[in-house]
């Protein structure tokens, strides 16, 4: 990650979304599947089209979404395979990462998943690594450069945790992240105002009365986070980027209502991940740099925030 924020810094400006994508999916497509920068780059792409055709009408014709939504599917298909594939016919060499496990267990002598497993697998971490976090931390940066004193305070707690370092260039600690309650409340807003996953899906296993209707068991019903997070019967002043409302003493009323991540039996595989992640990219920015804002961050609100000019920044080293 640092070596992401550096690269940045040596350029006079940067797309956030664009960036923070390439810094994710390079991290957790060499932990997961052992790919090198240039390789990883080459199957966001294809992420790329495939999240961006997820929601379109299913025309399968050369030069449409649905069409580049299929072909990008395919071809991250085939990717994960031919690295199974690979590492299936060499499993004595270790790479460190996901696929050494999933090759210990496909070899084993009852394995509980096959290769199909696997890959299908591989690319929902993959997928669901990126997609939507991007999105979440350009939202962050945009709200905290409206807002200097959230800023002010994310600097002050974070120093906190330099000075108390006995070696200052020691790694990140979960027992540190753990002791960050502003930064927890600050991902807790930046997660309830971006709601960057339009719809959470159930299935009803009875007959649900709700507000005089009755929806029949087995309907699939589609919940949409964005009413709930923006409903200021349940939000006060729910487009206001305000932090302090996690605060401990009014937190537990509030999370009631919290859903970023699904809700019920069924949440997010990368709930935990992304808060850590958010905690160390905003750890790392306070830390160690600043920025100011160049070009775009209007933004526009549909299912989801989306900035359409996109929003760029320049990184400054913080001295």
């Amino acid at each position: 990650m640092r070596e992401s924020f550096a690269s940045w810094a040596s350029k006079p400006r940067i797309e956030v979304q664009d960036g923070v994508s390439d810094m994710i999916f390079d991290l957790v497509a060499k932990k997961l599947i052992g790919l090198n920068v240039t390789q990883s780059r080459e199957l966001r792409k294809n992420f790329q089209e495939f999240f961006q055709g997820m929601v379109s009408f299913p025309i399968y014709f050369p030069g449409t979404s649905f069409y580049r939504c299929m072909q990008g599917r395919k071809n991250v298909r085939n990717t994960l395979t031919d690295v199974m594939k690979e590492r299936l016919s060499a499993p004595e060499k270790k790479y460190g990462d996901l696929v050494d496990l999933i090759v210990e267990e496909l070899q084993s002598e009852k394995p509980v998943i096959d290769e199909n497993f696997a890959i299908d697998a591989l690319a929902a971490l993959l997928f669901t690594s990126f997609a939507t976090l991007s999105s979440t931390l350009t939202v962050a940066l945009k709200f905290l450069n409206d807002n200097p004193k959230i800023v002010e305070e994310l600097k002050e707690e974070h120093d906190v945790i330099l000075k108390k370092r006995e070696v200052m260039n020691s790694g990140f600690t979960w027992e540190e992240y753990k002791s960050l309650k502003f930064t927890t409340q600050v991902t807790n807003e930046i997660t309830r105002i971006s709601n960057v996953a339009p719809g959470v899906f159930r299935k009803t296993l009875t007959d649900v009365q709700v507000n005089g209707y009755t929806i029949p068991s087995g309907w699939l019903v589609m919940i949409s986070p964005m009413a709930v997070h923006l409903n200021p019967e349940l939000f006060e002043d729910p487009l206001k980027f305000d932090p302090w409302r996690w605060t401990e003493e009014k937190r537990s009323s509030l999370l009631r209502n919290y859903m970023p991540f699904g809700g019920g039996i069924r949440l997010c595989l990368g709930a935990d991940f992304s808060k850590l992640f958010i905690a160390l990219f905003l750890h790392i920015l306070v830390t160690e740099y600043r920025w100011k804002e160049i070009e775009g961050g209007e933004v526009l609100r549909i299912s989801e925030i989306m900035f359409p000019q996109g929003y760029h920044i320049q990184l400054i080293p913080r001295t």
